[in-house]
């Protein structure tokens, strides 16, 4: 039961619109857009991408300048470089590793968004208390 995994070489570079079914492993460069929904994406030592991302999962050895979206896992490593948006219910960012932009770890389903938005809520008829002080000053 093996799974297919392609490799992408390093003398590669693919600009446009990246589609497959399977595992991918990219060494070379890509520019565009990379779907791979419900299959992982390495991005090796050596790859160069200048991309929006949507995979299952998305391991980063080398850089990644665009969003990148998985729907289990992104996991940034050792001298792994992203530079844009995350959005994944699950980020390991490892030590020496960099990282600009920002993180949304929303989970599959509606009712964590739902929990979360509760104590805002409550949190909301706190504010009008603090301006009574405010308005004494």
């Amino acid at each position: 039961m093996e799974k297919d995994i392609v490799n992408i070489g390093k003398s590669v570079v693919i600009k446009g619109e990246l589609n497959g079914s399977e595992d991918l492993t990219i060494e070379g460069h890509v520019e565009g857009t990379i779907q791979l929904r419900d299959h992982v994406l390495t991005i090796g030592p050596n790859g160069r991408i200048k991309a929006q991302v949507y995979a299952k999962s998305v391991i980063v050895l080398g850089e990644v300048t665009g969003n990148v979206t998985a729907s289990e896992k992104v996991d940034i490593r050792d001298n792994g470089s992203v530079d844009g948006d995350i959005v994944s219910p699950r980020v390991a960012i490892a030590e020496g590793a960099h990282f600009r932009g920002s993180v949304d770890m929303q989970r599959k389903g509606g009712a964590a968004p739902q929990a979360q938005a509760k104590p805002a809520a409550a949190a909301a008829p706190a504010a009008p208390q603090a301006q009574p002080a405010g308005v004494r000053a």
